[in-house]
This record gives C-alpha cells, sequence and structure tokens, in this order.
C-alpha cells in the first residue's frame, strides 16, 4: 500500500474515532453493565420490598379492577406476568394527553383484592440502559445520534483494521511494558482491538441497524419500493399489524384462557408478558410475548390471538420464523447477549469494558502522538483533548457509580427516587466534565479517579446500610446478585484507585515535556532543552 494511502486510512481511523469516541465510551461501560439487567432490577429493588411469586391466575382480576377505575385504557395496556427478577403482576398503561403529554401508570393488586398505583421504587436499571442507548441524551433524539455515531465506529473499525493489521499481527500478544508510554498504550490498544474485533463489528452493525434501520430503509421505501416496503417486511419486524376497532362492544375471553390458548399454539413458551389492543371491543386483539428456551440463537416467540374468542391469529416462533425475522431477531440476540446464560452475559460484561477501554485508550494515544518532546510548553489541543477525556470517561464512571449509592443511601419519598438517581447520576457527570476543565490533566485525572475508586468502593457498604445484611453474610445466604454487585464494585474500585495512583506518579515523576506532567522545569534548563 502506499504511504499516501496508509496515511490517509490513519488519519481516517483517528478522527472518526475521536468524534465518535466519547459517546462510545458510555454506550460501551453502561451497556456491560446492562448485560445484567434482570439481576441489576433484584438488586435495585430493597429486600424488604421483594414480593413472593405472586400467581398468574390473578391477571383477569387485575385487569379487570384497572378499566373500570380508567376505561379509556382499554385502548392499549400492557401485562406483565410475574418473573423471578420481577415476581409480582402488573399492568402497564400509558395515558395520552390532548396536549401531546404522556403519564406512564403501573398497577398490581393487593392481598386483599384493592387496586394499587405501583409508582416504580427505582428505574437504576432502566436507566442505565437509556444511557446505553443515548449516551445521556434526550431518548427522543439521542437513539438517533448513537445510530450515526455507530456507523461512525464501523468506519473506524475497517479503516483501522487496514491502516494496522498488518503491522501489529505479527506482534500480536507482545505487550511492552516500560517506558515507552506510548508504545505501551499503542500495543494494548491494538490487542484489546484485534481480540475483540469481530464483536465490534457485530455491535458497530447491530447498533446502526436499531437504531436507524427505519431512516435507513426510507431511500428503498420512496424510491425503490413506491412506498409499500415497510408494508412488506411488517412481518417481520412486527408481531401484528395495528387492529383497527370495530365500534362494537364484546367482551374478551378471560385472561388465563388467552394464555392456555397461546401455549398451546406455541409449545413451551414461556410467558413474560401481554399486550392488549382494544379490550372490550368486537376486533381485540391480543399480542402474547415470551421465549421458548435456548435451541437457537433467537428464542423470542410471539402469539397473535383474536381476543373475542381466542382465535389464533399469528404464531411467531423460532421454529417458523421467516428470513428476514430470523436476521432481525438473531441481531438483536447478538447485541444484547440475551442467550447462553451467564457464561455468555460474563464474556459481553468483560468485552464491553474493553471496548469502553479502546476508545479512552485511543483519545490517550492522540494526545501522546502530538506531544511536543522537546518542549515543556505542550500545545493545546493536547491539554483540551486529555480534560475532555477525562471529565466525560471518569465523569460517566463516577456518576454511574454515585447512581448506584443514591438507589441505597437516598431518602427519597415514594414515587421520587428514580428522578433522584437521574439527578444524581448527571450532577456528578456534569461536576466531572467541570472539574476536569479547571485543573491541570494530572490532576484531574488522579482526583477524578480517586473520586470514581471511593464512590465505587462504597457500592457494598452502601448494601449492607440499607439491608442491614454484611456482605460475608450475602454471600452466605447465596444471595449471589448481591454478591456479584459486591464482588465487582471492589474490584473495579481498587483499579481506578491503582490508576490514579500511577497518574500521580507519572505526573510528579515521568517526562516534563508532556500535558500529564506536574514537574516544575527551571527556566535556563528549558531553554537548554530547546537549544
Amino acid at each position: 500500500m502506499k504511504a499516501s494511502t496508509l496515511r490517509t486510512y490513519i488519519s481516517v481511523h483517528t478522527w472518526v474515532g475521536l468524534v465518535a469516541g466519547f459517546a462510545l465510551f458510555i454506550a460501551f461501560y453502561t451497556g456491560a453493565i446492562t448485560i445484567f439487567t434482570k439481576e441489576l432490577h433484584t438488586w435495585e429493588t430493597p429486600a424488604a420490598q421483594r414480593a413472593a411469586m405472586e400467581s398468574p391466575a390473578r391477571a383477569q382480576e387485575l385487569i379487570d379492577a384497572v378499566l373500570r377505575r380508567h376505561p379509556q385504557a382499554k385502548e392499549s395496556f400492557l401485562l406483565h406476568l410475574p418473573t423471578l427478577n420481577e415476581p409480582r403482576l402488573e399492568l402497564h398503561w400509558d395515558e395520552h394527553a390532548k396536549d401531546g403529554s404522556e403519564t406512564e401508570h403501573e398497577f398490581r393488586l393487593a392481598p386483599d383484592g384493592a387496586l394499587l398505583d405501583a409508582k416504580p421504587q427505582s428505574e437504576l436499571s432502566h436507566f442505565l440502559f437509556r444511557l446505553h442507548y443515548t449516551a445521556g441524551l434526550p431518548a427522543s433524539w439521542g437513539i438517533y445520534v448513537l445510530g450515526v455515531v455507530c456507523i461512525l465506529y464501523g468506519l473506524a473499525l475497517a479503516t483501522g483494521v487496514v491502516a494496522y493489521a498488518p503491522a501489529f499481527l505479527k506482534d500480536l500478544f507482545a505487550l511492552r511494558i516500560g517506558k515507552n508510554l506510548k508504545r505501551m498504550w499503542q500495543d494494548a490498544h491494538n490487542v484489546v482491538g484485534i481480540l475483540s474485533l469481530p464483536f465490534h463489528i457485530m455491535f458497530a452493525w447491530s447498533g446502526a441497524v436499531l437504531a436507524l434501520g427505519v431512516l435507513l430503509l426510507a431511500p428503498f421505501q420512496f424510491l425503490v419500493f413506491d412506498g409499500k416496503l415497510l408494508e412488506l417486511i411488517q412481518p417481520d419486524i412486527s408481531a401484528a399489524k395495528p387492529a383497527i376497532a370495530a365500534g362494537v362492544a364484546q367482551p374478551a375471553l378471560p385472561a388465563g384462557e388467552l394464555l392456555a390458548r397461546a401455549r398451546q399454539a406455541a409449545p413451551g413458551m414461556e410467558v413474560e408478558f401481554v399486550r392488549y389492543h382494544h379490550a372490550g371491543d368486537a376486533n381485540a386483539q391480543i399480542e402474547v410475548y415470551g421465549s421458548v428456551g435456548q435451541r437457537t440463537l433467537a428464542s423470542s416467540a410471539a402469539v397473535v390471538l383474536k381476543g373475542t374468542d381466542g382465535a389464533v391469529l399469528r404464531v411467531n416462533a423460532p421454529d417458523g420464523y421467516s428470513p428476514g425475522t430470523s436476521f432481525l431477531r438473531g441481531l438483536q440476540a447478538l447485541h444484547y447477549g440475551n442467550f447462553g446464560h451467564a457464561a455468555v452475559q460474563w464474556v459481553y460484561f468483560v468485552l464491553g469494558l474493553a471496548g469502553a477501554f479502546l476508545f479512552y485508550s485511543g483519545n490517550l494515544l492522540w494526545i501522546e502522538a502530538r506531544r511536543k518532546r522537546q518542549a515543556v510548553q505542550q500545545p493545546r489541543s493536547g491539554k483540551l483533548m486529555a480534560q475532555a477525556t477525562l471529565g466525560v470517561c471518569l465523569g460517566c464512571v463516577a456518576g454511574v457509580s454515585a447512581l448506584f449509592l443514591v438507589n441505597k443511601l437516598f431518602p427519597a419519598a415514594p414515587g421520587e427516587l428514580p428522578l433522584w438517581e437521574e439527578r444524581g447520576y448527571y450532577a456528578v457527570f456534569l461536576l466531572s466534565v467541570a472539574w476536569a476543565f479547571a485543573r491541570p490533566p494530572a490532576r484531574g485525572a488522579y482526583e477524578l479517579l480517586a473520586l470514581s475508586a471511593g464512590l465505587t468502593l462504597a457500592i457494598p457498604l452502601a448494601q449492607w446500610a440499607a439491608s442491614g445484611v454484611n456482605p460475608l453474610l450475602s454471600l452466605w445466604r447465596g444471595e449471589w446478585v448481591v454478591a456479584g454487585v459486591n464482588l465487582v464494585s471492589l474490584l473495579g474500585g481498587l483499579a481506578f484507585w491503582k490508576m490514579g495512583r500511577a497518574a500521580l506518579r507519572r505526573g510528579r515523576e515521568g517526562d516534563p515535556c508532556s500535558v500529564w506532567s506536574l514537574r516544575k522545569v527551571p527556566a535556563a534548563a528549558e531553554q537548554q532543552r530547546a537549544a
């Protein structure tokens, strides 16, 4: 390859990586954690509020109680059946006002049959998931920004492989640790990048498709298929076409009978939730969703029923997937890692953290590559990039740890904890960004890493304070979710502390010709070095 062509690829790889790197760090760091979304839902729920597994036989009783109080909910609502991580039967309804606003409602039944307005006690796992696909931007448009970022991410991967693969494949496992920090960071960046390349290719592709799928299809919809493409692929995207109310009242079959017919239509399906459309109407439509085990990569299944007589309108299970459905469901399963049980979850967790490191180290390499070796006064661009990298990346790390602490320690009023969890994250994140730009990079790195370490190490203590059960006793009781969070927090906190000490040591003892230096060089020595 010509030297000029190679330089072009390296330049594209570098700048695309810098543009997308900040959002991708947040997406990968929070994505690694949200691999355990269901387990985190158990962790975020106080032990005193955890209920025994509720019987799904009360589903119709809950539906009737909600429709008596809110008849307008019949247009569309979601019934969540009890699961291991959420053992209560719940009904979710989104109320749409005339001004366009939307209010979310959740209902459950008290033991005596009274209807309870079940305000969520915590949204920790849901908020982390939102950070994953929006990087903290407003959800209404943040997902599209992340979709564009994924496209840039794919371009960075392609140009990186073309530019660097011939050179580092022969030294794949050569991690040269020593005084040459640029070479050490380059080796680490290359090793992580090439070993996890299939994982990153899958994420760049699936992220772009899942976030921008409809927008990417728009040119074909209008220029090739004369506006009929979405209609053609609708069976692959959703279980059923939108139901249209007949305007004629007709009662639906009881929920228990509808569930029985769905399980009969899709043998082995474990039902997770049911969506009702136009309940009590002659055209009522019921969509039953669940999974059918792990025989294939994609295990999700759906059965569509007519509400009035339980007639099966469609069965969409892995054994009968169309090629389009197999592609989409398989892509979703690969992206979210919801196959293969715990082993796959932990692999995704490690690869997610490795991905976050990839973008962090990429920024450090950019700074190191532009360092003036013989000048104490470094380019302003390097200092600004160092401060931005510290603020955004370490601000995210510290903010996520603060989110866990708020969940356990903040004395919020009932139903207000989700708001304070969100405020806690953004407060720590934004203050970290401001602090990074107010301090020299070496000081800021040490201080923000120390903050991240302290907040992360405090998570097991917060769990102990909130539950009254010490970590060792939790382990003895077999509370594996609590034990897992405690262990990861301890390891992560210690890693951040060690990194902070290394940053401070480099600032005090390292090369003074660096944005990471804290050493004061006498003017005479600086003039001699310049000469």
